[in-house]
């Protein structure tokens, strides 16, 4: 026997053929019983309900069809498994209708549409509850760090640029710069969640059907929010799974950047943070270690979920403008993941920002330390003196250099020679009271009071404008979640 008939001899010679099952339809088949079961029934109750009220079928026949769909829709998903006379779980699914309804009934069921938009409705509907899943803990997120940052306003600590320290500011400044990002993050979100929602129901294999369906109401029935109106564009269109998986990656990115942060401050020689005992782990062999091991994991999933969502974004470029259901097939698990990761992130962090210790008095310490209120002298000659800013700042910068190469820090010069450096500059004598304002951190943080800035009188009402906002914001959420649950109960238990 040659080569190639023994390949023939243990692939097959009809479809499907052994590899193919294996390696394509097996796992697909898998992520459709995991991912798509109660959609797909979700739209075979809508789209049956629409037939009957379109006079499409009787009366009789669609009370009969919604039996068999909630029958068959009960049946225990772990327990379905791959079987190669399907090609897939719709027509494995199709079949048992049929089998307790009758085939020529169940057959009726498929009027009007086709996989291609029952496909793209149900990638929307599960896309859609990711969605709201994620946004319920990044909302637990934003109330984690606005209630850190309102036991904060006056925790002095060492901003950084560059990775090296710049100025004093308070945590809860630093906070709530996060929970800015953050509430942007929610708002891109939102926004994919509103290209997401959208029904491509009625659009069919791309250019409508002949029979006189009712796109709107199936519309309606899924908690759709509008019908993408042209059919071409319902098929075709994959923007809603770019923006979704945008989203994801500019949040799980902005996200990392201060876990990073977060990675540093909890070190011993930072020793600005204590992560509480649930969320570290000891080491096996050294008893003194407390590693924040929560921290350590959510940065990684984060990348991961990143990578998921950017696969999910290249296996869409340079495919043709038309139905790319098969590459969803294969897409969409990315995205699944991507939001099971990210969520797993947002959920960590709620934890450990929630229980989290700041050493204030370390914290106040360090801002003390490396020259960082150096601006307020530049600023106090320019502003009192009329000293030209890059002329004060020429002394400042001087003024730094000399304690940095003293090995000293400010508060260790006396007054005396800090006027001597300057005399070497321009004629000018600080005041002793002068130099204790420009050496202090809470002095440099509060006269910072401009719109935005770290004066604890300016954090306190950036807090309670954005807390006001975030509790509209969770109180909106939690109605849709509610309008959503409610609409699929009645679909689930519609009556004809």
């Amino acid at each position: 026997m040659s080569k190639l008939e023994d390949f023939i001899k243990q692939e097959g010679t009809a479809f499907p053929g052994k590899t193919y099952m294996e390696e394509l339809l097996l796992p697909v088949f898998n992520d459709q019983r995991d991912y798509l079961f109660h959609v797909m029934f979700d739209i075979h109750r809508a789209h049956v309900i629409m037939l009957e009220e379109q006079n499409i079928i009787k009366t009789d026949e669609a009370r009969e069809m919604l039996r068999g769909i909630n029958k068959i829709a009960k049946t225990d998903i772990s327990q379905i498994s791959y079987q190669k006379q399907f090609e897939d779980l719709f027509f494995m699914m199709e079949t048992r209708i049929g089998e307790e309804i009758g085939s020529e009934l169940a057959g009726k069921i498929h009027m009007g549409r086709s996989r291609n938009d029952m496909g793209v409705a149900m990638y929307r509907l599960v896309l859609r509850g990711h969605f709201l899943e994620l946004l319920q803990s990044v909302y637990r997120l934003s109330d984690a760090l606005l209630e850190q940052a309102e036991q904060h306003t006056e925790t002095y600590i060492t901003g950084y640029t560059h990775t090296q320290p710049a100025q004093p500011t308070t945590l809860g400044h630093y906070l709530l710069a996060i929970y800015d990002v953050l509430q942007r993050d929610i708002k891109r979100m939102w926004s994919a969640y509103e290209t997401v929602n959208q029904s491509p129901l009625g659009a069919a294999a791309l250019t409508t059907t002949g029979f006189p369906i009712c796109r709107t109401r199936t519309c309606e029935l899924l908690g759709f929010d509008i019908v993408i109106e042209n059919s071409y564009d319902a098929i075709g269109g994959a923007d809603y799974l770019l923006e979704t998986a945008s989203a994801l990656m500019t949040c799980m990115v902005n996200t990392g950047r201060w876990i990073q942060d977060f990675l540093q401050h909890v070190t011993r020689e930072f020793g600005s943070f204590y992560v509480a005992d649930p969320y570290v782990q000891v080491s096996s062999i050294m008893p003194q270690k407390r590693n924040p091991v929560s921290i350590e994991h959510s940065r990684s999933i984060a990348s991961s979920a990143y990578g998921d969502a950017l696969a999910a974004m290249n296996m869409i470029h340079n495919t043709p403008f038309g139905d790319i259901v098969d590459t969803e097939d294969d897409l969409q698990p990315h995205l699944y993941r991507a939001f099971t990761k990210a969520n797993r992130v947002m959920k960590l962090m709620v934890a450990v920002i929630t229980t989290l210790k700041v050493n204030d008095e370390h914290t106040k310490k360090m801002a003390n330390k490396s020259s960082v209120t150096i601006t307020e002298l530049a600023d106090t000659l320019a502003r009192d003196y009329g000293i030209s800013f890059r002329k004060a700042h020429s002394i400042a910068s001087f003024i730094s250099k000399k304690t940095s190469g003293a090995r000293k820090e400010l508060y260790e010069w006396n007054i005396d020679e800090i006027n001597e450096m300057i005399s070497g500059f321009v004629d000018v004598a600080l005041t002793e009271q002068e130099w204790k304002k420009i050496i202090s951190p809470e002095y440099f943080v509060e006269i910072r009071s401009i719109q935005g800035g770290p004066s604890p009188k300016e954090v306190v009402r950036m807090l309670v404008e954005r807390k006001q906002k975030l509790g509209i914001q969770m109180r909106d959420y939690e109605s849709l979640v509610e309008k959503l649950k409610d609409r699929r109960n009645k679909l689930v238990g519609y009556s004809i």
